[in-house]
């Protein structure tokens, strides 16, 4: 995948490749037949070399007019394109597009490391504090914008972040983000088409991955939905209903606002997925988590709230729990553990098998198919 700066500099280089190439040939051809053909190529391409680059050695075939015409226009060709060449260069360090390029190359290698990460698609007002909640939870992300003066606002205030200048709609982009190993995307550009293009190409490219888009106008929530989002969020919406809670619970929302800010504890309400069927909630040992605190589970059939300890477990359970950061990770590799399936679920009973008995002589069977 290639940015537009490298994607500039490869150009600009292959045109003064070409350019630089075209003059020597011409040269080339020129001198072998001004000369008659009575040189060889290989002295006629000497004449070319020495020309373009002023080092003023002798002339091995005799010029004529016309051959001393040809010179001139070669040195000047010549002279001007080598010129561009070496300035290019020069602009290529001083302007640090090496640095960059060193730079983006760091980025990929990191980027390929990564699994069950997040792809978060544009760096602006949104996508910053999308950064900053997933690293304040530990969870590994990408950051994709054109924005340059966006992404060194994140390189700034997020350390070691793993960010690419790059178009988010293009394949490439996010193939080289990691698309097929990745949790979730982020299409959080300023522009709704923009977050269309984002969540259909994610889910052609990996149909597994979950995309959450941002939307500004609300007539586009289901488009964008069309176009394989599972969730479609709307800033001013959002904005609105905070702006209501406020006046209308503000204790509500004080005692989100300080978990979320709360630097010490950093807790947060989270979503844990259980695979511990037929099994009771005190099975869990939840209590070897001090921090944790069961609110509800989900399941498919709905939600149970502040669940007893005896409340059984089913195959789609999902735990939501208020935890750290820290004992998250450590409550899903806990969970990841599953036990031996339970001797038996609620309301069924243990049956000995049913094994029929051989019909006797006297069976019932038997005096049924005896002719009277």
């Amino acid at each position: 995948m290639a940015g537009p700066a490298s994607f500039g500099l490869r150009k600009r280089f292959t045109g003064v490749g070409i350019a630089l190439c075209t003059i020597v040939l011409t040269g080339t051809v020129g001198y072998w037949l001004i000369s008659g053909m009575r040189h060889s190529l290989f002295d006629c391409l000497y004449m070319s070399v020495i020309t373009i680059t002023t080092v003023g050695f002798g002339e091995i075939i005799e010029l004529g007019a016309g051959g001393r015409i040809l010179t001139i226009l070669i040195a000047l060709c010549g002279i001007g394109t080598m010129t561009y060449l070496f300035s290019s260069l020069t602009a290529f360090v001083v302007e640090g597009e090496l640095t960059e390029t060193f730079r983006r190359k760091t980025m990929e290698k990191k980027a390929k490391n990564l699994e069950n990460h997040y792809i978060v698609c544009g760096a602006g007002q949104v996508g910053v504090h999308i950064v900053d909640e997933l690293l304040a939870t530990q969870r590994p992300c990408v950051v994709i914008d054109l924005n340059r003066a966006n992404l060194a606002e994140i390189a700034a205030r997020f350390e070691n972040i793993i960010y690419f200048d790059a178009d988010a709609t293009d394949d490439d982009t996010l193939l080289t983000a990691g698309i097929t190993r990745a949790r979730g995307v982020f299409a959080a550009t300023d522009d709704d088409n923009q977050n269309l293009v984002i969540a259909l190409t994610a889910k052609q490219l990996n149909p597994q991955v979950t995309v959450i888009a941002r939307c500004g106008e609300l007539k586009n929530v289901p488009k964008i939905k069309a176009a394989g989002a599972d969730g479609v969020i709307a800033p001013c919406f959002i904005g609105g209903l905070r702006m209501a809670s406020e006046m209308i619970r503000p204790t509500v929302v004080s005692f989100l606002d300080t978990m979320l800010r709360d630097k010490e504890k950093n807790l947060r309400i989270e979503e844990i997925p259980v695979c511990w069927a037929g099994h009771r909630i005190t099975e869990l040992r939840l209590q070897d988590f001090p921090n944790t605190l069961l609110l509800a589970v989900r399941t498919g059939s709905g939600w149970h709230y502040n669940p007893p300890r005896d409340h059984v477990l089913e195959a789609d359970s999902r735990l939501i729990v208020m935890t750290t950061p820290q004992e998250r990770t450590r409550l899903e590799e806990h969970l990841q553990n599953r036990p031996l399936p339970p001797p038996h679920l609620p309301g069924q009973l243990q049956r000995a098998p049913h094994r029929p008995e051989a019909a006797g002589p006297g069976s019932e069977t038997q005096r049924a198919e005896t002719p009277g």
